[in-house]
C-alpha cells in the first residue's frame, strides 16, 4: 500500500442519527487528513437520510460507503469487524479510526487481525517526525502512557477517547455534498453467532457514573429536602446522580453514588454541582466533564473559578422552581 493511503472512518449512527461522538468523529477525520496528508472517507453501517448526509456534508466528508446489511451486524462484531476490514482492502484504506467506546474498543483488535495491522488504541496525538507518524496513548487520567513511531509499512487501526473528541468545525473545512454507496463482499462472509432480540436503555439512576452522559451532584449544601427534590428531577430529566463526600458521609446514598478523586472520577458531557463548595478532590473528579454548571449560595465558593457558568441562589428557592418547571414541561403537575 502507498505512504499516503486513505483513511477510513467508521461512524456508527445511533438511532439514524449523527450525534456527538460521530460529530467528533469527523472532525477528527478531516484534521488527521490534513496531518497525514492523506484522503478520507467515512463507513457506516445504517444509511443516513437526506438530513444525516447533510450533516456528514458539514465537515466536508468527501463519500460514505453504507456496508450491506451493516445494521444487523451491529450486534454482530465479530462480522462487522471482518467487513470493515474488508471494505478498507477493498478501497486501499491505510487507517481505519473508530472511537473507543464499547463497539469501537470491540471491533480494533477483530480489524486489526484482518488486515494484519498495527492497533493503539486511546489514540490522543498524531503528529509527523522524520523517521515517520509519532502516535500517542493516554492512561491512568492525564499522563501520557506510551508513544509509538509508526513507519506507515504496515496498516494502522486506531480507537481514539470519545472525550477528546470535538465537534468544533476547522476554519480549513469546507462543506461537501458528499457522494453515497453502498458495499458488500464479493464473497458474503460467513459466521455464527448469537441473535440480540432487543435492546434494554441503561438506567440513569443505576449506570456506573463514569459512564454517565449527564451528573446533577448534590452537595452539603442540600439538606434532607432539596436532596429528595434532586433525586426527583433526575428522574424526570432521566439523568444521572451523584453526590460529595460530605453527603456521602450523611449516608443518605451508596459509595457508587460520590463524586471526587476519592469516589468516581466522571468525564459527562454536561456536570451540574448543586450546593457543592468546590474541594480541590471534587474539582479534581470533574474537571474533564465538557461543561459544568453550579449553582452555590456562596459568591465565593472555590467552585465558581473551575465552572462554565455559575449561578448564586439558595437551593431552598432554586430547585422548587426548577422542578416546577421540569414538570410542566412534560405535562405533569405544575
Amino acid at each position: 500500500m502507498g505512504s499516503n493511503g486513505k483513511i477510513l472512518v467508521f461512524v456508527d449512527l445511533p438511532g439514524g442519527e449523527v450525534d456527538e461522538t460521530g460529530r467528533g468523529l469527523l472532525s477528527y477525520g478531516a484534521r488527521l487528513a490534513g496531518i497525514l496528508d492523506s484522503p478520507w472517507e467515512v463507513a457506516v453501517a445504517t444509511v443516513p437520510d437526506f438530513e444525516q448526509q447533510a450533516a456528514f456534508g458539514a465537515y466536508g466528508t468527501p463519500a460514505i460507503t453504507c456496508i450491506t446489511e451493516g445494521n444487523s451486524l451491529l450486534d454482530r462484531p465479530a462480522l462487522l469487524g471482518k467487513n470493515i476490514a474488508a471494505l478498507a482492502q477493498a478501497t486501499s484504506a491505510t487507517v481505519v479510526f473508530l472511537p473507543h467506546n464499547d463497539l469501537g474498543s470491540t471491533l480494533a483488535p477483530i480489524i486489526a487481525h484482518e488486515m494484519s495491522a498495527a492497533i493503539m488504541t486511546e489514540l490522543v496525538t498524531v503528529r509527523q517526525s522524520a523517521d515517520g507518524v509519532r502516535l500517542s496513548r493516554r492512561a491512568l487520567g492525564v499522563r501520557i502512557a506510551e508513544t509509538r513511531l509508526w513507519d506507515r509499512t504496515r496498516p494502522l487501526v486506531a480507537t481514539v477517547p470519545t472525550r477528546s473528541l470535538s465537534q468544533v468545525l476547522m476554519a480549513t473545512v469546507r462543506t461537501t455534498v458528499p457522494t453515497v454507496t453502498t458495499w458488500s463482499p464479493e464473497t458474503p462472509l460467513t459466521g455464527t453467532a448469537a441473535t440480540i432480540n432487543g435492546r434494554i436503555p441503561p438506567d440513569p439512576q443505576t449506570v456506573d457514573l463514569t459512564e454517565a452522559e449527564v451528573i446533577f451532584s448534590a452537595g452539603k449544601g442540600c439538606d434532607p429536602a432539596t436532596f429528595e427534590m434532586l433525586k426527583e428531577l433526575c428522574k424526570l430529566l432521566n439523568v444521572s446522580f451523584g453526590v460529595t463526600r460530605p453527603v456521602y458521609d450523611l449516608g443518605w446514598t451508596g459509595f457508587e453514588r460520590m463524586v471526587g478523586q476519592t469516589g468516581r472520577t466522571v468525564t459527562p458531557r454536561l456536570y451540574v454541582a448543586l450546593g457543592i463548595s468546590g474541594s480541590m478532590h471534587h474539582v479534581g473528579g470533574i474537571k474533564d466533564s465538557r461543561r459544568i454548571i453550579a449553582v452555590n449560595s456562596d459568591a465565593k465558593a472555590p467552585i465558581f473559578p473551575n465552572v462554565d457558568e455559575g449561578f448564586v441562589g439558595d437551593l431552598k428557592e432554586v430547585l422548587p422552581r426548577l422542578l416546577k418547571q421540569v414538570k410542566a414541561g412534560i405535562g405533569g403537575a405544575p
